[in-house]
Formats: C-alpha cells, structure tokens, sequence
C-alpha cells in the first residue's frame, strides 16, 4: 500500500502530461502501466462499456428476428400495421426528395438523425426466411414489391429487401402471381391465300 501511495505522490508531484506517454520517461520513472492506470484513472466508469444506441456492429441472428417479429414489444410499437407506416423523415422545406438516402449506417454506425425503419429497428433482419417482414414490403393488391418512395427505407436497404424477396419466391417460401402472357394469335392462325 505505500509503495502505491508513494508512486502517486510521485506522479502528483510532477505534473503529468504528454512527457509521460513515451516509455524511456516511465522506465526513468519507474512507473508501471498498472499502477499508473489504477491510481489516475480519469472515471471509475470507464471500465463498464457504455452501450451505444447507434452502435450497430453486432450483427442480429434471423432466428432473433422471426421471434421479435411475434413479441409483445414488436406489437406495442407497431401495431398490426407494417414498419413502414408510422415512419416520417423530417425534410428540409415542403417537397420531399425525389429518392430516399443512399444508406443510413456507415462503418457500423447510424450517420443519420432520421434513420430508415429498417435501420432503426436492430431486430428487423432482411433474410428470405424471414417471411412475415418481408410480406410487409410486398402490395397486398398487384403483389409487387413496393417501391423505396412509399415505404421510406434507403436504397441498401431496399436492394437487400428485393434480393430477399426473389430468394424467398425461389425457394417457395413467398407465393407470388405468374405474369399473365399476352400472345398474338395472329400468329396462330391459319393464313388464307
């Protein structure tokens, strides 16, 4: 104990700063990187790692996601209706843009204030197995995909969502009208001479 008390009289002492962090001043000194830490901390917090709600580098599990999509929180915020509904970017002026952002999270941070209802929600996970979210994005009446300008959601964000929904059709996991096929029956018909 008074080898660490000593130490930070020491330290106290001399004022320190930059001159410090170069390693041929502490062996001069003495100083051990431990006690160093111990002693002159800045905060005592510092070392419970603060959770950040623009943090998005942990990548959710879909099976994660399938489970939040029938919970009771997901209900509470949404509703019966699709994540897209409540969502409403504030604009600069009256009009809103012609197309939505590029994307909404840069080097697995959120960059804007206003993020996507896709980006926002870290449990909402585009995967083709994830089938109730991706019916969301799909019009009940022509069952195409709807597009960016009506739901809201930015553009890596939509690539993502009609990848999914081409996979889930693939693999039989959406159902989906065949295009009707007009044919010329011209051509068909017998040619009289």
């Amino acid at each position: 104990m008074t080898s660490g008390l000593a130490v930070f009289r020491v330290l106290r002492n001399l004022t320190i700063s930059n001159n410090l962090k170069y390693p041929s001043s502490r062996l001069i000194l003495g100083i051990n990187n431990k006690v160093f830490n111990r002693f002159c901390s800045t905060s005592e917090a510092s070392s419970e790692k603060e959770i950040d709600p623009k943090d998005r580098s942990v990548k959710i599990p879909v099976e994660t996601s399938i489970r939040y999509l029938k919970s009771r929180a997901y209900h509470g915020t949404y509703g019966n209706e699709p994540v897209w509904v409540p969502y409403r970017r504030n604009l600069k002026g009256h009009l809103p843009p012609k197309t939505t952002r590029r994307t909404c999270i840069k080097q697995d941070k959120i960059v804007t204030g206003n993020p996507c209802p896709i980006c926002r929600d870290e449990y909402l996970v585009l995967h083709e197995t994830n089938v109730d979210l991706l019916k969301q994005f799909i019009s009940p009446f022509t069952g195409e995909i709807l597009h960016y300008n009506v739901t809201s959601i930015c553009r890596r964000q939509h690539d993502t969502l009609v990848v999914s929904i081409l996979r889930a059709r693939d693999q039989g996991l959406l159902t989906y009208d065949v295009p009707f096929r007009r044919y010329n029956y011209d051509d068909f018909k017998p040619k009289t001479q």
